[in-house]
């Protein structure tokens, strides 16, 4: 299927490993002329270097921090007339609500939430103006099943979710879309810091934690980042259009509701 990405400009943040990275790749082998950004310059030049081998495709740099105005500002200024937008950001540990305050959730509203709203800040009106414009955020399940252990992801996610269904509606009839991507368990080093989190001494090892989440989903596996790029480049392409402020499981089933 023809997508018609070729020649349009994207901005990817936290694309140097991951589901990042895979959705970098997958609209770079389409056609599309990427800067990709993380705080990592190491990591960042090394995944460039494979997408650049691996697709022929121009591929730009920046590594800065999202989270920070200065890192947004040095972010935009990299690729200044974008097509399309992926937002993707780590997230926060996993805990007990009651240890956490005031700093804990700030925190997590500025590293889940509020740096892919400024991002859409700077780049939708650009994007209305030129007729198109593709916006995706990569959130979590967690916003449709919240996972006990992940309280400050569930409650920033959501908001940054919320927020985007406002939004969408009021870009389509310019040409840009906005959507979410919801990932269940994928094989990614995000889902590994998130099990290193949930261990307790004399409890289940790491081996077992990844062998059990494994089997508890209806899959009987963990998901392919490349699974998520493959998504996400769909939903950038010129057949999605018509889809905006949805928000996407990619789960392998796991969760339990019919709608």
């Amino acid at each position: 299927m023809e997508l018609g990405l070729t020649g349009k400009r994207a901005l990817l943040t936290g694309a140097s490993r991951g589901m990042g990275r895979a959705c970098a790749m997958a609209i770079a082998a389409e056609g599309a002329e990427i800067t990709i950004a993380s705080r990592g310059a190491e990591a960042l030049e090394r995944t460039a270097a494979e997408i650049r081998e691996a697709t022929g495709a121009r591929v730009h740099t920046v590594a800065a921090d999202v989270t920070t105005e200065e890192g947004r500002t040095k972010i935009l200024a990299a690729c200044e007339a974008p097509d399309i937008l992926l937002n993707n950001a780590g997230g926060a540990p996993p805990g007990d609500f009651r240890d956490w305050g005031h700093d804990e959730w700030i925190g997590a509203v500025e590293l889940m939430m509020l740096p892919a709203i400024l991002m859409m800040r700077g780049t939708v009106d650009g994007m209305m103006e030129r007729g198109f414009g593709r916006i995706v955020n990569i959130v979590s399940r967690s916003v449709k099943i919240p996972q006990l252990e992940l309280g400050l992801s569930n409650g920033a996610r959501s908001g940054l979710v919320g927020f985007t269904a406002g939004l969408a509606r009021q870009t389509i009839r310019k040409g840009v879309t906005i959507n979410n991507i919801l990932p269940g368990i994928v094989e990614s080093d995000g889902q590994r810091d998130h099990i290193r989190g949930m261990l307790e001494e004399g409890g289940e090892t790491f081996e077992e934690i990844w062998d059990r989440r494994a089997a508890a989903n209806p899959a009987g596996r963990y998901g392919r980042p490349e699974e998520i790029g493959a998504w996400f480049a769909f939903l950038c392409s010129r057949h999605s259009g018509f889809v905006t402020g949805q928000n996407l499981l990619v789960d392998g089933g796991s969760y339990p509701g019919t709608y």
